[in-house]
């Protein structure tokens, strides 16, 4: 340790990250990367809990989440990016967690009982179940001090530090009990006012997209209903448009929004602008992504080196684990 805090943040390797992901956690991550010292995990064991039936996936996805981790801001040289398969602590870690917590307490967490109902699952897989469990030995085998999260992540948040609490008490009190980071930032629509913006629902806006592509997208996206002519005025509250201006473009949103109010700005104009706004925060950071792709070798040793350090602080967390439980043998 430096003397600084640790945090531990990162994402499911599930695809490109969007400016959902940005506003959610990238911005905030970028920030405070230079006051703690920073572990950016790339969970890719926990993507198997909706993507298990296509592994062959992870590999391009892991590499992609780590440019456009690169690309938004985020600095190798103060920030540890690491793979969370290669780190086989944190499965051990996840079993011995298991011995404490009981399937009902799983079963009702209000984050596992969304996630299922998105996507579908009436009969939950053990790892899907216990993915929280997972999420708490992320946490917690590197002995992190703070996990930025939004609200929908809170309850995991609180079963790792149940789960803290209980084996300290049980054994030894070796680990260190995280507490959540929240952010300020409102979650971010979907292109098709759903309240999620997400690659399975194909209504995001990636921070890798060309400026064609986010203009034809944000030429899509819903608006007020109602609202079928330039006189009409316009509800905000229910715009992906303004949504996104809110978070993106903070200087001009509020003024816009009096003019959508009063039918003093059409949804063509309002997107243009939009769009315009959304290209220029998103050139300086398709640059890097494209800087970075030309250098994989490097950003593969990035991932090698971060795992490499990960592993090291893992063995020793998960040696004080076993001394504490008295399981070590030899």
């Amino acid at each position: 340790m430096n003397g600084k805090k640790r945090i531990l943040t990162g994402e499911r390797p599930t695809g490109r990250l969007h400016i959902g992901h940005y506003a959610g956690s990238l911005e905030n991550r970028i920030k405070l990367q230079h006051q703690y010292e920073t572990f950016i995990i790339i969970a890719d064991v926990q993507a198997l809990t909706t993507h298990f039936e296509k592994p062959e996936i992870l590999q391009k996805a892991v590499y992609d989440v780590a440019l456009d981790n690169l690309a938004a801001g985020i600095d190798p040289e103060v920030s540890t990016l690491f793979i969370q398969s290669q780190i086989p602590q944190i499965a051990e870690l996840t079993i011995f967690y298991s011995m404490l917590i009981t399937v009902n307490a799983l079963r009702h967490n209000p984050t596992i009982k969304t996630e299922a109902s998105q996507y579908g699952y009436k009969d939950l897989t053990y790892g899907f179940l216990g993915y929280p469990v997972s999420q708490a030995a992320d946490i917690t085998f590197c002995k992190a001090d703070l996990v930025p999260v939004g609200e929908d992540q809170v309850p995991h948040i609180e079963v790792a530090r149940k789960l803290v609490r209980r084996f300290n008490s049980l054994y030894k009190p070796i680990l260190k009990e995280p507490e959540a980071l929240l952010g300020d930032c409102p979650r971010v629509v979907g292109l098709d006012g759903n309240a999620k913006m997400g690659k399975s629902l194909n209504n995001a806006i990636y921070l890798s997209d060309s400026e064609e592509d986010v203009s034809s997208k944000v030429k899509s996206a819903v608006t007020d209903p109602a609202r079928i002519t330039l006189k009409d005025k316009g509800n905000p509250e229910i715009c992906a448009v303004c949504a996104y201006h809110k978070i993106f473009n903070k200087e001009e949103s509020h003024n816009i929004e009096e003019m959508c109010k009063n039918a003093g700005i059409g949804c063509t104009a309002c997107k243009k602008n939009l769009a315009a706004v959304l290209n220029q925060f998103l050139e300086p950071i398709r640059d890097r992504r494209i800087y970075y792709e030309t250098k994989q070798n490097y950003v593969k040793n990035i991932l090698m080196t971060g795992t490499e350090k990960v592993r090291e602080c893992a063995k020793q967390t998960i040696e004080e684990v076993r001394e504490a439980m008295s399981i070590r043998y030899f």
